[in-house]
């Protein structure tokens, strides 16, 4: 017996009558995590959808909503962030595969998890920032601007001069 997701939906109830039309929200807990490098939905936070369910000719037409929680990291001064993920999908699960990208209905059932991550991970930013006015790390030291946006570095004395500072050294 296959594992079965917890992104997979019966759509018995729905099969071949075009025009009919089923809406859920469902509380989804994912099993492992959405999103990129940088930012993600960690495995085991809660993911809310609102689905609407619509029969087709073709198959089941999935319009869905996805809010939940990323973690990640400031890309500018590294220090950790929550991004709202707050994204919009639809799908036509089609009763016959055209091509291998399409999604089906298979054995009266849709899985929902490529939908998903697909549409998250586009969603999810690159380069997040903790404000648009994050200062970042300093270049010199490492240390976060915001915590001391006016400390300075004594200017480094350009190589070509070396000669000379050995000389006022002497």
């Amino acid at each position: 017996m296959a594992h079965q997701s917890v992104f997979e939906l019966s759509v018995h109830d729905l099969m071949h009558k075009p025009g009919h039309m089923r809406e859920l929200k469902l509380d989804i807990t994912i099993p492992s995590a959405l999103g990129n490098a940088v930012t993600a939905v960690k495995a085991g936070d809660v993911i809310d959808l609102d689905l609407r369910l619509e029969s087709v000719h073709e198959g089941i037409l999935v319009t869905g909503e996805v809010f939940g929680d990323a973690a990640g990291e400031c890309s500018r001064c590294l220090e950790p962030l929550t991004v709202a993920v707050e994204v919009d999908f639809q799908e036509l699960f089609a009763y016959s595969l055209l091509s291998e990208d399409d999604f089906a209905v298979q054995d009266e059932k849709i899985d929902l998890e490529q939908a998903i991550l697909d549409a998250v991970v586009l969603n999810l930013p690159f380069k997040p920032i903790c404000n648009e006015s994050c200062l970042g790390l300093c270049a010199n030291c490492g240390e976060r601007m915001a915590d001391d946006p006016l400390h300075v570095h004594e200017a480094e004395i350009d190589s070509r001069w070396s000669e000379l500072k050995k000389l006022k050294e002497d």
